[in-house]
């Protein structure tokens, strides 16, 4: 597996911030000034996505053991929508690298199964939803993320300025290509973690937007009631990236959660 880019600023805890479907880590540029005060942050860009261009991670598995290299021996793990999976993974697989986790609008299971199915599951979405937003982004890859990105930020106080940052820090690394972006959605549509978060021991800060249409707020109540040590934060208002549209809301919930004991200025 090839080597991750990894951007490191800022000091403190290490703290792995791991990006979403089709992203990479430019999308985490709006609270890096105000993270980096508080933690040495790992941005990380996963396999074929942004400047991580040499290989493709064709499961979860791979997406993990490609991180493992650069992670920091005993680090906070950040991981928002698809990369909740991955953090999540990360922590059942190899617990002794992982110290807290904070999960953004993630899932243990994305797409839905019917009340037949060995094992149901109705707080998701229809994989058809999925299919068709990789159809948008293959077609044209910038104008559907920063779409995207936008109405995640709607009724925010400086949507108009995060937008404008995100469009900078997405169009300075590269687009994924056609092959990374079906892969990762594979790993969207094909994995259920319930059966592995029973044995999930880190603290888990759940934080997710009461508006969330990719994964539903009911996920994360599940989530809630079955890890052993979760708390969850739901951001009234909020859709799919709180961390953007509420980005106050949400630097202080990690910080919170991160430092619980620490003054923090700034």
């Amino acid at each position: 597996m090839s080597h991750l880019h990894v951007e490191i600023v800022g000091k403190g805890q290490p703290l792995v911030l791991i990006h979403g479907w089709g992203m990479h880590g430019g999308v985490w540029q709006p609270l890096v000034k105000k993270l980096s005060q508080s933690f040495e942050l790992h941005i990380v860009d996963l396999p074929g996505m942004g400047l991580s261009q040499e290989g493709i991670a064709s499961n979860l598995d791979e997406m993990v053991a490609a991180l493992l290299p650069v992670l920091p021996s005993h680090a906070h793990v950040l991981g928002w929508s698809l990369g909740g999976l991955v953090a999540m993974r990360l922590a059942v697989h190899y617990p002794e690298r992982v110290s807290k986790l904070v999960l953004v609008g993630s899932t243990p299971c994305f797409i839905n199964t019917p009340s037949g199915h060995p094992q149901p599951w109705e707080h998701g979405i229809n994989a058809s939803v999925f299919q068709a937003f990789a159809r948008q982004v293959s077609e044209d890859y910038a104008a559907t993320l920063i779409k995207f990105l936008t109405l995640q930020c709607m009724g925010a106080q400086d949507a108009r300025a995060t937008i404008k940052e995100l469009r900078l820090a997405l169009a300075a690394r590269p687009a994924p290509s056609p092959l990374t972006l079906e892969s990762a959605l594979d790993v969207l549509l094909q994995n259920d973690l319930r059966p592995d978060l029973t044995v999930l021991q880190q603290p888990v800060l759940l934080v997710h937007g009461d508006r969330d249409t990719l994964a539903p707020v009911q996920a994360a109540h599940w989530l809630s009631q079955h890890l052993l040590h979760a708390s969850l934060r739901v951001i009234a208002g909020a859709g799919h990236a709180p961390f953007l549209s509420h980005a106050s809301q949400f630097v202080d919930s990690v910080r919170d959660f991160l430092q619980p004991n620490t003054e923090v200025n700034g």
